[in-house]
């Protein structure tokens, strides 16, 4: 999920309602930085609310499970423009 404010969060998905709030399990948010590559900060059961997500998508885990994330340098997202 990219949140409207630019966050990254990886998790998996436990539920969601007709709103689209979402119910995170097992989440982590990724924090790009161009000088020390990409954090993961654990933050567990997660929620997120509907009006909040920018983009919903799937991740192929044994691509993802190949990427060595500390080699990766990018700056962060921005919060998106209404």
């Amino acid at each position: 999920i990219v949140t409207s404010d630019g966050r990254i969060i990886i998790e998996t998905l436990h539920e969601f309602d007709q709103a689209i709030n979402i119910i995170l399990d097992d989440s982590h948010e990724r924090v790009f930085s161009s000088t020390n590559g990409v954090e993961q900060i654990l933050l567990g059961l997660y929620i997120v609310r509907g009006d909040n997500a920018a983009l919903i998508d799937e991740i192929d885990e044994e691509l993802d499970n190949n990427i060595d994330f500390f080699r990766i340098h990018a700056d962060p997202l921005q919060a998106a423009k209404t």
